[in-house]
């Protein structure tokens, strides 16, 4: 009961995750009659218009075994050799049609998947030994529906051959006073008429198998939402974590930036709510920069610190509040603000040399 439970709270919709996992495993979206129908068809097209010249190879191939049978000596030293031989001819004559199946069983296996390699499935469960399991695998649905479509193909095949011969038991009455050639060429014309046709019905039900696949394949990545929350955890991170994470991040920064106002050569203040030190050394630095900045609690300590090592603090509320708005920590001061944070400078060196 906790297995259909679990299985009837998967609700919610495969994640880009979860979908690569399936997909490294090996499961995939796919339709064996996709291939099958491409097969097919690419034989069929392949026959109509190259099958004279195969059939043109596959004789004259006979006819000159034929005729060097009659003076090659046969024994058990050459027939090794012979039927290597013959076997590699035959081979280059359906080369063709074998190339045209492989070409064709590649090119719907990609349209279906795009390229995908993956051991997991070559990889031995000895889970599948189990008689239990195997019998409940042929009770499945799964096992239902790729039986009933091999008998539906079977049926299909059956109906179409016998209402085509049955058009055509007239004609072949005749073809006891035709030529070979003439009773091949019919052969053909009809196996060619019953290709053609179960090829477009084969088509459709490879067209609904794969929709089929592709229903039952979402339907089995389908993830509950505490999946789904757990997945976001391990992804994304605990919240929390993060949380904590962050504070301390933002505590070193803090850090950082008090260790940076004693080097700082003036504090500019709002008076009480905003304070922001500036630090210019003009052999490093192409613009004053922004050392230190806070509102509140920080503000105040920035104030602290500045105070403990000597360093002056001015009150200019539209110059800090300029400052605290635009310019960030470790930033050089903008343009537009260069003259205002010039005159407090030139008015704490002033201040620095009298005191000297």
């Amino acid at each position: 009961m906790a297995d259909i439970d679990k299985d009837q709270e998967r609700t919610e919709q495969a994640t880009p995750k979860r979908r690569d996992e399936a997909r490294n495993k090996g499961q995939v979206a796919k339709s064996p009659e996709v291939a099958s129908a491409a097969i097919l068809l690419a034989c069929t097209v392949f026959f109509y218009f190259g099958s004279s010249g195969m059939v043109e190879r596959l004789m004259d191939l006979t006819r000159g075994t034929l005729r060097e049978s009659g003076t090659t000596a046969v024994s058990l030293n050459t027939i090794n050799a012979l039927m290597w031989g013959w076997g590699w001819k035959l081979f280059l004559v359906m080369a063709p049609l074998l190339l045209t199946v492989v070409i064709a069983g590649l090119l719907a296996n990609y349209l279906q998947i795009g390229f995908m390699f993956s051991t997991e499935t070559l990889t031995p469960k000895f889970e599948k030994l189990d008689p239990i399991k195997g019998f409940q695998r042929l009770a499945s649905l799964r096992s239902f529906v790729e039986l009933t479509k091999s008998l539906l193909k079977m049926a299909i095949v059956a109906v179409v051959v016998w209402f085509t011969l049955k058009d055509e038991l007239q004609n072949m009455i005749p073809l006891m006073e035709d030529s070979l050639w003439g009773i091949l060429l019919y052969t053909g014309r009809i196996s060619f008429k019953i290709l053609i046709t179960t090829c477009w019905i084969l088509i459709v039900l490879a067209i609904l198998d794969y929709l089929y696949q592709r229903w039952e394949f979402e339907k089995g990545i389908r993830m509950s939402r505490q999946e789904v929350k757990d997945e976001y955890k391990q992804t994304e991170g605990n919240p929390q974590v993060k949380s904590r994470i962050r504070r301390i991040q933002r505590e070193a920064a803090r850090k950082r930036m008090m260790a940076n106002i004693p080097k700082a050569d003036v504090v500019i203040t709002n008076p009480t709510h905003l304070a922001v030190a500036i630090r210019y050394d003009p052999e490093k630095m192409y613009a004053p920069t922004v050392v230190a900045k806070g509102a509140g609690f920080v503000a105040e300590r920035i104030r602290e610190i500045a105070a403990a090592h000597r360093v002056p603090v001015i009150e200019n509320k539209p110059v800090a509040q300029l400052l605290y708005k635009t310019v960030d920590v470790d930033q050089a001061i903008p343009e537009d603000l260069y003259r205002a944070v010039a005159e407090i400078l030139a008015y704490v060196y002033g201040l620095k040399e009298r005191a000297v």
